[in-house]
């Protein structure tokens, strides 16, 4: 059973998730927060799955509350999905970079709410892909400070090809397809490649892949 915990400061946006979220038989509403001071301290407590975080809240706002959640060891297994009410969201690359799995605009279809709630828990492929890209790509280019490239030095050869074509949004099958290997094989790559770069999950890898000069905006599909 997948848990997840709700954090929005409106009521009618929970309840309307909350009916969504109950009504599948792998997936319960473990708990709700109206602010994000409220959704750090249940996320505390009851070590959910995943949490669906608006990004403005008052008390403490959804940004701020996900790097509490992040920051913490013991918290280490909880994904942490933002949402926004606008895809263009300044704060969507700053969230990723804080140890969000993902993001989602809350008038996604509930098809797709529900399938990236299953893959965040699965650790599959980054969130709404095609936005996503297309934000993280936006947002890369438009950075102040570049990131040093030397930590591909960590990489392998293939290790960093790896990381290009999750960079440009493939999935651990598609990965194997490309590389005519085996998807636990691929599955391998990914997970040596965030160990050695310290990535939380595989958003942070996307984000690295752009920040590093080894993905490119303009190679988004």
């Amino acid at each position: 059973m997948i848990r997840v915990l709700l954090a929005d400061d409106q009521s009618l946006v929970r309840a309307g998730f909350r009916a969504l979220l109950d009504a599948q038989p792998d997936i319960e509403v473990a708990a709700e927060a109206a602010d994000g001071e409220e959704a750090v301290r249940r996320v505390r407590e009851l070590r959910p799955d995943v949490v669906l975080m608006d990004i403005r809240m008052p008390a403490l706002d959804g940004l701020a509350a996900t790097r509490r959640v992040t920051e913490d060891p013991a918290l280490k297994d909880v994904k942490v999905v933002m949402l926004t009410t606008f895809e263009l969201d300044e704060y969507v690359f700053e969230a990723i970079r804080s140890g969000a799995s993902g993001f989602l605009v809350k008038d996604t279809e509930p098809d797709e709410l529900l399938r990236a709630v299953r893959a965040v828990v699965a650790g599959d492929a980054l969130l709404s892909p095609g936005v996503t890209r297309r934000l993280i790509g936006e947002f890369a280019a438009r950075s102040k400070e570049p990131a040093a490239a030397d930590a591909l030095a960590l990489l392998t050869e293939r290790e960093r090809e790896v990381m290009t074509l999750v960079g440009i949004g493939l999935s651990n099958e598609e990965i194997a397809r490309r590389l005519v290997v085996s998807p636990l094989t691929a599955k391998t790559h990914v997970s040596r490649t965030m160990v050695k770069l310290n990535a939380r999950d595989r958003a942070q890898l996307v984000v690295l892949a752009y920040e590093s000069g080894l993905v490119r905006p303009g190679w988004l599909g």
